[in-house]
């Protein structure tokens, strides 16, 4: 029954990008800046903790997840070093998925053939 939870989640916040995206003048990037905040500021709050407990991974696939990542290392590294915390905190949760991507979209671009 967790991955029906973890499913409805996921779609249900990949659907409402898609309406913002649809019927506001919003570019992609405006809706996943929207999106990524949303995230943060849900879990420095609390809020989204919850979301991650009801709906599991279906919680951390959208980029609101993303954010909330963010913000738990911020706030969990905030509170383990101070002020300095806040700055090294970004990459505690998301550092080895940030590099992978990097790595990974490196290799892709070796071998890919451009667009003309």
């Amino acid at each position: 029954m967790g991955y029906v939870w973890a499913f409805l989640a996921s779609g249900l916040v990949c659907v409402l990008a898609q309406l913002l995206y649809e019927y506001t003048k919003w570019t992609p990037a405006h809706v996943l800046v929207l999106l990524t905040v949303t995230g943060a500021i849900l879990e420095g709050l609390g809020v989204y903790r919850l979301f991650q407990n009801w709906a599991g991974g279906g919680a951390l696939v959208p980029v609101s997840g993303f954010g909330a990542s963010i913000a738990r290392g911020v706030v969990a590294e905030g509170q383990r070093m101070g002020w300095e915390g806040l700055f090294s905190g970004v990459f505690e949760y998301t550092g080895l998925g940030l590099a992978a991507a990097i790595i990974a979209g490196f290799f892709i671009a070796l071998v890919a053939k451009p667009k003309e």
